[in-house]
C-alpha cells in the first residue's frame, strides 16, 4: 500500500512535520548570545537538581518559607505543594499537594496558619480547617479586578509591615485593558479592602520590596518599554503606559488621570511633563542582561549565600539565568545597578526565593514561550560553597562618576590605572513601539581613579554624567593581589539624579 494513500499515516505525517518545524522555530529564536562564565560560576555557586514526584509536573510560579522551615511553592496549573528536606545536602524531599483548583500563582504567603495565594483572578486565603493537611476552606480576600484573558497575569508582593499586599495586573493581551483595573497595582489591606495604588503597567513579572522596604516591580521589555526594568512604587505613580487611564474613573483615589505621554521622547524629560511618570530605577539591557524577568527576592541569610548581603536576586524566563540588582534613593528618586550573577538554570525562571539555610531556589517552566533551559520544568538549588569569587560586589553614584566595591582587594598597579575601566553609556527612546534600540551612545572618557587604601572600592571620575543614561562599567582589566580576573567584568548603572558635590569647608566656600 502506498504510504500517503492512508488518511491516518498522513496525519501522522502532518503532525510530525508540525512537531519538527515548531522545534526548530523554538530552537532558532534569538535568546541572546551567553554571558560565557557557566563554568566559573559553578567554582563558587554550585548548582542542586531538587528530584520531583514522577509523572508530577511542578511549574514553580512562587514560593513561600513555613514557619517549621519547609517550602511551599505554587505552580502555574493552580496546585500548592509543601516541600520536606528541600535542604538537605543531598535532597530527596517529600512532596505533599495541598491544594488544587487555583489558577496560576504568582504570589504566595504563609499568614496566620493560612496561605494568601495571588491568581489571575483574585487574591484568596487558602487554609486546612479539619486538620488533615489538605485544604478545604478557599475565601476570597479581594478579586477587584477583571480576569477574562490568559494573559492577563496578577502577581502578589508578601505583606508588608502593615500586612498590605500589592498586586500588579498586567494588561490585555500584553497591549490593552480591557478588563477592569488591568494596567494598575492595587493595593489589599489585612481586612481585604482593596485601592488602587499606581498605575501605566504593561506586563509586570514580579512585585516586592527591596532592602529598604521600599516597594518595587519588574516590567517586561513591549510597548513603552525598551527594556525589562526594575521599578519603584509609591501611591499615585504611574508607570509609563497609558492603556489603565480609562479606569481612574473607578479609582479616585489615584487623583486626576496623568498628562497623556508624548511617543518618541525620553522618560528623563517626561517626568518633568508627566509629574506622575516614575522613572526606570535600574534598567537591564536588552539581550545582555535578560529578555522577561520575572520574580525577585532579597538576601537576607546574614552571609550564608556570600558576599551579596540585602541584593536584589532575580529570575529570567527566556535566558534562564539569574541577575542581582542593588537601588540607592538620590534626590528622592530611585536608581542603582544590575550585574551578572548564574546561568545555565535548566528551565525558564518563574520563581526565586531563599531556603531557610540560606540556599536560592529556583523553579518555572518553558510553557508558552521560547526558553534556553532544556527542561519544560523544574525546580534547582543554587548555593554558595564557601569559596570568594572577585565580582563587582555594588555601584554606587557620585557627583562626578561611580564608585565601585569589590569583594576582593584590587591590586594596586592595575586598580589606579584610568586605563583599567572602560565606561559606556546609552538612552533609550520612550514611544509606543514595541521595545526599541539603545541610543544616542558614547563613551565618556575616565578622567581619574581614587582607589581605596585597603584596594576594595575605586571611586571613578568621568567627564560626562547625565541623567537619562544607563552606564556600563567595564572592570575586565582588573586583578585581585593574587592576580584573579572578576567572574563577571561589567555592571550596568542607571542614573536618574546625580548627587551634590559635598562642600568642602576647608576651601572657605
Amino acid at each position: 500500500m502506498n504510504y500517503f494513500q492512508s488518511s491516518s499515516s498522513m496525519i501522522v505525517v502532518a503532525l510530525l512535520t508540525f512537531g519538527i518545524a515548531y522545534v526548530h522555530s523554538a530552537s532558532a529564536e534569538e535568546v541572546g548570545e551567553r554571558w560565557g562564565t557557566e563554568e566559573r560560576e559553578r567554582a563558587f555557586y554550585p548548582m542542586v537538581s531538587i528530584p520531583l514526584p514522577k509523572e508530577t509536573v511542578i511549574e514553580a510560579g512562587a514560593f513561600a518559607l513555613l514557619p517549621d522551615g519547609r517550602v511551599a511553592v505554587g505552580t502555574r496549573h493552580g496546585e500548592i505543594y509543601i516541600i520536606e528536606s528541600v535542604d538537605d545536602e543531598k535532597p530527596n524531599p517529600r512532596f505533599h499537594r495541598f491544594a488544587s483548583g487555583l489558577d496560576e500563582i504568582f504570589g504566595l504567603s504563609w499568614k496566620e496558619r493560612s496561605f494568601l495565594v495571588t491568581q489571575s483572578c483574585e487574591l484568596t486565603r487558602v487554609s486546612d480547617s479539619d486538620g488533615d493537611n489538605i485544604a478545604d476552606r478557599f475565601e476570597t480576600i479581594s478579586d477587584a479586578w477583571g480576569y477574562a484573558n490568559y494573559h492577563e497575569y496578577a502577581f502578589g508582593s508578601k505583606p508588608d509591615s502593615a500586612g498590605n499586599l500589592f498586586i500588579a495586573l498586567g494588561l490585555s493581551e500584553s497591549y490593552h485593558s480591557y478588563a477592569l483595573n488591568r494596567g494598575f497595582i492595587m493595593k489589599v489591606a489585612p481586612d481585604g479592602a482593596t485601592t488602587a495604588f499606581a498605575s501605566g503597567l504593561r506586563s509586570p513579572g514580579g512585585i516586592g520590596h527591596d532592602e529598604h522596604g521600599a516597594l518595587f516591580y519588574i516590567e517586561s521589555q513591549g510597548p513603552w518599554n525598551c527594556s525589562c526594568s526594575l521599578k519603584a512604587v509609591t501611591k499615585g505613580s504611574f508607570h509609563g503606559h497609558p492603556a489603565s487611564f480609562p479606569w481612574y474613573k473607578t479609582a479616585p483615589e489615584l487623583g486626576p488621570v496623568p498628562v497623556m505621554p508624548t511617543s518618541g521622547t525620553r522618560v528623563i524629560t517626561e517626568r518633568h511633563r508627566v509629574p506622575e511618570l516614575t522613572p526606570y530605577a535600574v534598567i537591564f539591557p536588552y539581550i545582555r542582561m535578560g529578555r522577561s524577568i520575572t520574580s525577585f527576592t532579597v538576601n537576607q541569610t546574614r552571609g550564608k549565600f556570600g558576599p551579596f548581603e540585602n541584593q536584589l536576586f532575580l529570575g529570567d524566563y527566556t535566558q534562564s539565568i539569574v541577575m542581582r540588582a542593588t537601588t540607592e534613593q538620590v534626590k528622592g528618586v530611585w536608581q542603582g545597578a544590575c550585574y551578572p550573577f548564574r546561568e545555565g538554570l535548566s528551565t525558564g525562571i518563574l520563581g526565586v526565593e531563599f531556603t531557610p539555610q540560606g540556599k536560592l531556589l529556583t523553579g518555572g517552566t518553558n510553557r508558552g514561550w521560547p526558553v534556553r533551559g532544556i527542561k519544560p520544568f523544574a525546580l534547582e538549588r543554587i548555593e554558595w560553597n564557601g569559596k570568594m569569587p572577585f565580582e563587582i560586589e555594588r555601584v554606587t553614584i557620585e557627583p562626578e562618576g561611580f564608585k565601585l566595591t569589590f569583594t576582593k582587594p584590587l591590586k594596586k598597579e592595575v586598580g589606579q590605572l584610568v586605563e583599567s575601566y572602560q565606561v559606556f553609556a546609552f538612552t533609550h527612546p520612550y514611544h509606543a513601539g514595541y521595545g526599541g534600540p539603545e541610543i544616542e551612545k558614547h563613551q565618556p572618557t575616565v578622567q581619574s581613579i581614587d582607589l581605596s587604601p585597603d584596594g576594595s572600592s575605586a571611586k571613578i571620575k568621568i567627564d560626562r554624567l547625565q541623567p537619562g543614561f544607563v552606564y556600563e562599567l567595564d572592570c575586565s582589566r582588573l586583578r585581585t593581589i593574587d592576580d584573579e580576573s572578576l567572574l563577571h567584568h561589567y555592571a550596568f548603572y542607571t542614573v536618574n539624579e546625580i548627587p551634590d558635590k559635598v562642600r568642602d569647608v576647608s576651601d572657605g566656600k
